[in-house]
């Protein structure tokens, strides 16, 4: 069954992605206005041309560019020569107009103009923003269609690839399912109903017994008529549903509509699971993260460690709080570094963090957190010119008869931590041969 290029494989190193936005615009004060306003919020470079032989000598100039916003009034060319100069670059183009114009707008959309927006509205300049960090992000997300008619689906996949989109597509439900399942990077997949062996209803509410409404975005499209298929697929986990034949706007804003709120549920869940000041998984995260792993059958050789910042008072007392918390910041940096792919970390509060090491035997633990230890020892911050070095204690504890749960894990390598603070600070204790 033919495919659309697949998707990167997950953990594929991709090459830097293009950066650059190019602005075309006659007017100095909008101009002025939209390239601050980029470069603030999204944090992209933006540059500027008044005219398509500005354009041209830039476009010429680098070869990172992302994205390009344009005017419809320049000096050197109309608006079918603007159109036909950007399409002929192959680049991701906004139309940006003075004044509304329907068949411009037309124009525009046929040429894959990714959107016609009018400057003279009092929300453009948001909306502007808004879009081209949307398409930024885009590029960062898997998306798959599904359907058997290769022209439909192609169709899909071609609007979702002008979005920015890593697209693939697939010709059935079992396709699709092996898909979702290879590839943790598809966050949005777009079903169609009418398909042999497995209509779109049916493959939706698999497909959400592979990932949860949280991971991934699923809208069913469909022709039919039928007043019951909605509530079906929207009761069958579908996020959205899309009525054929549908235009390229509304398929571009029901698209990010749902992306959008797949990235905000992801925020509030950072929020409730992660610590604001290091981004490390907090306390209540690491709990529920270690309980999981240790009820693993596969689950053996588990350490549990609690690292606490030596005289960290002092810190704050001495340098001031902003230093205490560019410590805890350089500290969870070091952490994260020395926490493996099977390992979990996080700040368990104040200056305390917790960390559970997966597979390592007693010995290879010890090593690994000595050389935790040895590493937070050589940070060095500079503190309006005065340096400030900071070191840690360690309490550890590998799982045995005596401690074969989590609760018992932390309480045994929390009295070993107080016994290498009492023992002098900087070192680690519980991990003894013998």
């Amino acid at each position: 069954m033919p495919t659309a290029t697949a998707l990167p494989p997950a953990g594929h190193a991709h090459p830097p992605l293009p950066q650059r936005v190019l602005v075309v615009e006659n007017s100095r004060a909008y101009t002025s206005m939209l390239r601050a306003a980029i470069e603030q919020q999204v944090e992209l470079p933006v540059e500027v041309a008044a005219t398509l032989a500005d354009a041209a000598r830039l476009l010429d100039t680098r070869d990172d560019w992302f994205l390009v916003l344009t005017g419809m009034v320049l000096a050197d060319g109309d608006r079918d020569q603007i159109l036909e100069f950007f399409a002929a670059r192959g680049l991701p183009t906004i139309v940006v107009s003075g004044v509304y114009d329907e068949e411009l707008r037309q124009r525009a959309l046929q040429q894959q103009i990714i959107d016609y927006v009018l400057k003279s509205t009092p929300d453009s300049l948001d909306y502007l923003v808004w879009l081209v960090r949307r398409l930024e992000r885009n590029r960062r997300i898997g998306a798959l269609v599904v359907d058997d008619s290769l022209a439909s689906r192609s169709f899909i996949a071609s609007l979702l690839h002008a979005q920015g989109y890593q697209v693939a597509h697939v010709a059935d439900g079992s396709s699709a399912l092996r898909a979702v399942e290879a590839d943790p990077g598809i966050r949005l997949c777009i079903v169609d109903q009418e398909m042999p062996m497995m209509d779109g209803i049916e493959l939706t509410r698999r497909l959400r017994q592979l990932r949860a409404r949280d991971r991934m975005a699923v809208i069913g499209v469909s022709g039919s008529t039928d007043a019951s298929l909605i509530p079906r697929f929207l009761k069958g986990g579908a996020n959205d549903v899309l009525h054929k034949p549908f235009s390229r706007e509304e398929f571009f804003c029901r698209v990010s509509q749902n992306i959008d709120q797949l990235e905000l549920i992801g925020t509030l869940q950072d929020l409730a699971t992660r610590d604001f000041l290091t981004g490390l998984p907090n306390r209540r995260s690491f709990l529920e993260h270690s309980e999981r792993l240790l009820a693993q059958p596969s689950a053996d050789a588990v350490t549990v460690a609690m690292i606490d910042i030596d005289h960290f008072k002092h810190v704050n007392d001495s340098y001031g709080h902003e230093a205490g918390d560019q410590a805890l910041r350089a500290m969870a940096q070091v952490l994260q570094q020395h926490t493996r792919a099977n390992d979990f970390s996080g700040r368990f509060g104040g200056e305390e963090f917790c960390m559970l090491i997966h597979g390592l035997d007693r010995e290879a633990a010890a090593r690994h957190l000595e050389a935790l230890r040895e590493a937070v020892q050589a940070i060095e911050l500079d503190i309006d010119g005065r340096p400030l070095r900071i070191t840690i204690s360690i309490g550890a504890c590998q799982r045995d008869a005596q401690c074969p749960n989590l609760h018992k894990l932390l309480g045994e390598a929390d009295r070993h931590l107080y016994l290498a603070k009492a023992g002098g600070r900087n070192q680690l204790r519980g991990l003894e041969p013998g």
